[in-house]
């Protein structure tokens, strides 16, 4: 992990759309009025004939892009997670997953990280919002390289997929060379006192507690699950069996998220006690990012803490 140098997740998405609308020119792109905080802008500059800014009017965009996608496009339909998923819950369901439209949908500013916007746009339901909806693919990397894979691969796959990206500059993870495939979780070290299960802007706060616990001679081994749906059933199991102590981290309420899809391979495959951080029945709180995670309890020091 090379903490020098920090990229948000959202402006990888905005490079790799652009490299996308370059190469194929199906790619057609919407926003929500906020093609500066999405950074959509980057592919509206190049393609200005295939950017439709739909205004604040997120439910109409769902709909506009299943539209597009039932033509033949590949449409990539960006706003807030808090709006692209909450507000237009229902053309997601009815107009993109039950007709299994193309549409890859796109939510930026997730969870608490958005800091200062406060309770109201800290959307902590996305995940478990979406997981429920069949047909559905779910990506939610954790870093710049991760994140420019994720969209490309976005745009292979024949169907609905949601894409989560963060606000806050997080550090840069794998290289240029690492591998990634769809529903397969990426493992660092193989420490056998306990697994942490991370996904996002927590894998690099995971990453963090291995750090500090490995000078205390505490071996763990973290799983970045830069793919949610699907999840990694044979990877949960594995380090099931092979470790102490099961932790899963999310910038996400901890009802419906990854920790609760982890729970379900475990209660059927394997039964064991997994502790699951995240936010507990609660709304978020406006603040600094990194001053709100903490107050929440989404910190190296605490996952540290729980290990111990």
């Amino acid at each position: 992990m090379n903490k020098d140098v920090k990229i948000a997740t959202r402006a990888s998405f905005g490079e790799a759309l652009k490299e996308l609308g370059d190469e194929n020119e199906n790619i057609v792109v919407l926003d929500a009025d906020l093609s500066g905080a999405t950074k959509t802008s980057s592919f509206a500059k190049a393609h200005p004939d295939r950017f439709f800014d739909m205004g604040i009017a997120e439910s109409n965009m769902m709909a506009v892009a299943s539209g597009m996608a039932s033509c033949g496009k590949i449409p990539f339909a960006a706003s807030f997670a808090v709006f692209s998923t909450g507000r237009a819950y229902d053309q997601l369901r009815a107009s993109i997953a039950y007709p299994n439209q193309n549409v890859k949908v796109v939510g930026t500013h997730y969870g608490l990280t958005v800091g200062e916007d406060g309770a109201t746009h800290q959307m902590l339901e996305d995940i478990s919002l979406v997981r429920g909806l069949p047909n559905f693919t779910i990506f939610a990397p954790s870093d710049d390289i991760s994140s420019k894979w994720a969209v490309k691969e976005a745009a292979k796959i024949k169907g609905p997929v949601y894409l989560r990206f963060c606000r806050l500059a997080t550090p840069v993870i794998y290289d240029e060379n690492q591998k990634f495939e769809l529903g397969k979780g990426i493992c660092f070290g193989d420490g056998k006192d306990a697994t942490v299960f991370a996904t996002g802007d927590m894998v690099c706060k995971a990453l963090e507690a291995k750090e500090i616990l490995e000078k205390e001679n505490i071996n763990i081994r973290v799983v970045d699950f830069h793919t949610i749906k699907p999840i990694d059933k044979e990877l949960i199991l594995k380090c099931a069996k092979e470790t102490d102590k099961l932790i899963s981290i999310e910038d996400h309420s901890v009802y419906g998220g990854l920790g609760d899809m982890i729970s379900d391979v475990l209660i059927s495959e394997y039964p064991k006690k997994l502790i699951k951080m995240g936010v507990r029945d609660e709304f978020g709180k406006s603040g600094k990012a990194e001053e709100v995670l903490k107050a929440y309890g989404l910190t190296a020091e605490k996952i540290v803490e729980n290990i111990r």
